[in-house]
């Protein structure tokens, strides 16, 4: 059977096999067209305490396994994974509206995220301690159990399996929770791909479904940590639930990401990085370039570039055409996308390309003009939108992408790299790119935000075995200790 055969999986969830879940099933809807292209199960809080149960009891034997063992799945999933590329990535493209470059981008990703989390069982997962007593002292990690992942619709492969992987292969059971409007792409690709490498039943569970699924899987108390992505908004209510039933959560949330342009960068470099850091994937990025600060000295040159950029890329249906753009994922989206771009222009900023769409794909849009109050520079636009804001000094541009809520990610474009990486240091954010757009990942690297975007580093390397185990400290003596009593 083919690895994406629908009739293994349509209209089903996944716990301790495909099945149907309480909440019915529902349509699978290509944004490009608005046509059904599938159905997958969606799930209740119901079926999350069942699948929580069943996870709890998969885990020990997962645990105890040789740490080859647990390797060994992991790098069959990962090798099942990049043979069914042609498979899994039309799926992707249809259902998120991705061009193809994109698509192959997070499949490369996600393939690398389960190869980087194979070696996970084998690293050390312990130190030595001094003790001023007669005994061995240590500190071991140990599995935190069952781990929760709501990962989002924008690049729901790599965002999910980020953190799947690493949890499974630390000896954990997880129940993941995708956005629905991608969960065959986030979802029941993962759960496919670790049934085809052997994976034990009842270690991953797959559960599509509303904001009451994710709040369950949040305050089980038989899941001990939650892994998140998504907006800043959802991620403090997520925080909150889970701070009340006193559980790790690792928050990646949203961001309004800088690029600094300062008056000595290649401004035709400049201009493409922007245009690809503003307008990959309709901009629906967390990293994705927000806010433009240009040196005054180049700023209209910059300005004119960069619209220039945006005038000419295609916008399209990816499934059927070599477009640079497709579509934005929902009208609810495009709504909010196209009210921002309206209120800023409303409010003084001039468009210098784009502001227009058709069905659901929005043209790739160029703010001038721009001045910090307005609305889509302080905001989080989550559309292919580039709002471009002019700064005398570097310590104005330092000041300019310093105020903001959000902390993620920062690029710096400039010929002179010492003085970029001294103005980084300024400014708050997870990550920093001298001399490239906002927009990156790797599997090995520690992603994660600061301020709004979230809790730092928690994905990638050795973050991942922070995020899914518990540390308990171990001590041993040869005989028991005596004592006055």
């Amino acid at each position: 059977m083919a690895l994406m055969d629908e009739s293994a999986w349509r209209g089903k969830i996944f716990t301790g096999g495909w099945t149907t879940g309480s909440g019915g099933d529902t349509a699978v809807t290509e944004p490009a067209t608005g046509q059904e292209i599938g159905r997958v199960g969606l799930a209740t809080p119901g079926d999350v305490a069942r699948a929580a149960q069943l996870a709890a009891a998969a885990q020990v034997s997962w645990a105890a396994k040789p740490h080859t063992e647990r390797q060994a799945v992991l790098r069959r999933a990962g090798d099942i994974w990049l043979r069914a590329a042609a498979e899994i990535e039309p799926w992707g493209i249809r259902e998120m509206g991705k061009i193809p470059p994109a698509m192959q981008f997070e499949t490369h990703v996600a393939t690398e995220e389960i190869f980087e989390a194979a070696t996970l069982p084998s690293r050390p997962y312990g130190e030595l301690l001094p003790s001023e007593q007669p005994r061995l002292s240590y500190s071991e990690r140990v599995p935190v159990g069952v781990a929760g992942v709501i990962a989002p619709f924008n690049f729901p492969q790599i965002l999910a399996i980020r953190s799947v992987a690493p949890a499974l292969a630390l000896g954990n059971a997880v129940i993941l929770k995708p956005d629905p409007r991608t969960a065959v792409s986030g979802g029941v690709v993962l759960a496919r791909v670790f049934e085809e490498a052997g994976l034990p039943e009842g270690l991953l569970h797959v559960l599509p479904g509303g904001v009451d699924v994710g709040e369950a899987v949040v305050t089980d108390p038989v899941v001990r940590v939650v892994s998140f992505t998504g907006s800043t908004a959802a991620g403090r209510r997520v925080g909150e639930l889970a701070a009340r039933h006193l559980k790790r959560v690792h928050l990646e949330l949203g961001g309004n990401s800088a690029l600094i342009v300062l008056d000595d960068a290649d401004l035709d470099r400049a201009a493409s990085a922007g245009a690809w850091g503003s307008f990959l994937h309709q901009g629906q990025i967390c990293m994705t370039t927000g806010r433009h600060l240009v040196q005054q000295s180049v700023y209209d040159e910059y300005v004119s570039r960069l619209a220039d950029k945006a005038s000419h890329l295609p916008v399209g249906n990816p499934a059927t055409e070599q477009v640079a753009l497709g579509p934005i994922i929902d009208q609810r989206q495009l709504d909010k996308v196209h009210g921002l771009v309206t209120a800023t222009v409303d409010a003084g900023a001039r468009l210098a390309a784009g502001g227009t769409y058709e069905g659901l794909f929005y043209r790739p849009t160029v703010l001038a003009d721009v001045a910090p109050q307005m609305p889509a520079y302080a905001s989080e636009v989550f559309g292919p939108v580039a709002p471009v804001v002019p700064f005398a000094t570097a310590e104005d541009a330092a000041k300019l992408a310093a105020d903001s809520e959000y902390g993620l990610s920062l690029g710096i474009l400039t010929r002179d790299v010492m003085r970029g990486l001294e103005l980084s240091r300024k400014i708050p954010t997870g990550i920093v790119h001298i001399n490239d757009q906002t927009v990156d990942d790797e599997p090995n690297i520690p992603f994660g935000g600061l301020l709004a975007s979230g809790t730092g580093a928690r994905f990638g390397g050795t973050a991942n075995l922070d995020a899914f185990t518990e540390t308990r400290w171990v001590t041993i003596r040869g005989d028991i200790t005596p004592y006055p009593f």
